[in-house]
């Protein structure tokens, strides 16, 4: 069966080295730097037209998941996956997963969520870490404990917990950690999870369709072979699949948060045209004095396939020609601080006491059981 081909030239073998010594792997698991990724990568079980297969790649960052047959016969892998997979070294004759997890990079951990059930990620932990005087954040997912708390200080290769298999959709066999190296979206995400109607928001702004993410094991491959590569020169050397311009209403938040995503003098800007990759990552805010009354798509790479499927479902349309789809609208909105201050929730009506009866009148207290 035949594929399309997926981004994975850098796994290739490479002349090993020592990594740099602010970035390191989270865990023991270095078989990626080695050029074993089908050692590296926890493996995904894929049922595709009756045939049943153990597929490491389904580990790896991008559209990696659930293929689909098109009309010409092509296959298309169209679920995107934001982090990496990360398979255990060592597990306990239970088969529980025995690896410990540390934080990639010094910095403060930011955000914990100890409560498996309250997210697909499980139970997780969120790394700030301050590159190229940006807030950029590691995200490490599916633990079975946490055993560091917010505001904590890390080096790099401090422990934050243990492997696991909480979260939607994980077994023991595939116990593993997800990591992510992310960008924040808005500093406002509650107000913009009211706006689109979502479900209840349980984690602030350290919720996980807040972030937007890199692709983790390309950039610790690229800085394998050249320690001095920036993180935002990465961000900025990816590929762009699609362009939108929107109506200028100051410089975006997330733009103020990352100035080097910026160009242009935003003094002037009539409208940003905000460069998007094929997962709808913001990688540029270009000031423009082109009149916008909407969101518009200015650039689309050609395609022969159906931009959703190369876009996660951003986007609608085919060729030369692409609009934005309702969750497309909502992801620009997101990263251009488009939506409005939500109002605030109603105040909960004071409940008034009951009046205790006469001291005459009030039965003796039944002892407590033991």
């Amino acid at each position: 069966m035949t594929f399309r081909p997926i981004a994975l030239a850098l796994l290739a073998a490479l002349p090993l080295s020592a990594a740099p010594d602010d970035l390191r792997l989270p865990t023991a698991n270095d078989a990626l730097l080695a050029g074993q990724p089908e050692k590296f990568y926890m493996y995904i079980n894929r049922d595709f037209e009756g045939e049943r297969t153990q597929v490491w790649e389904g580990g790896c960052y991008g559209f990696v998941r659930t293929p689909v047959r098109l009309p010409s016969g092509e296959v298309v892998l169209t679920k995107f996956h934001e982090g990496i997979d990360i398979a255990p070294m060592q597990r306990d004759k239970a088969g529980n997963p025995l690896d410990t997890v540390a934080s990639i990079s010094d910095g403060t951990v930011a955000y914990i969520s100890p409560i498996a059930g309250q997210s697909n990620y499980g139970k997780y932990v969120v790394v700030e870490h301050r590159w190229d005087d940006s807030p950029v954040y590691s995200i490490y997912a599916h633990l079975s404990d946490i055993t560091c708390k917010p505001g904590d200080v890390v080096k790099a290769g401090d422990k934050l917990g243990q492997m696991g298999f909480t979260g939607a959709g994980i077994d023991r066999p595939r116990a593993h950690v997800h990591l992510e190296i992310v960008l924040k979206l808005s500093e406002r995400y509650e107000d913009w999870n009211k706006f689109v109607g979502g479900g209840e928001n349980k984690h602030g702004n350290f919720n996980g369709m807040n972030f937007t993410g890199a692709d983790a094991a390309k950039f610790f491959l690229e800085r394998k072979t050249n320690p001095a590569l920036t993180f935002h020169d990465f961000i900025k050397s990816q590929p762009v699949h699609f362009k939108v311009s929107v109506p200028s209403r100051g410089l975006p938040d997330m733009a103020k948060r990352y100035p080097w995503l910026v160009t242009g003098d935003p003094a002037k800007a009539a409208s940003w045209e905000i460069a998007f990759t094929s997962t709808g990552q913001p990688i540029g805010f270009t000031a423009s004095e082109r009149k916008v009354a909407a969101p518009l798509v200015t650039f689309i790479r050609p395609a022969a396939i159906p931009q959703h499927y190369l876009t996660r479902g951003l986007l609608t349309g085919q060729g030369e020609t692409a609009t934005l789809s309702k969750s497309g609208k909502q992801l620009v909105a997101l990263a251009s601080d488009d939506f409005p201050v939500a109002p605030p929730a109603p105040a909960k009506a004071a409940v008034p006491k009951p009046k205790a009866k006469p001291a005459a009148d009030n039965p003796p207290a039944k002892p407590a059981r033991s």
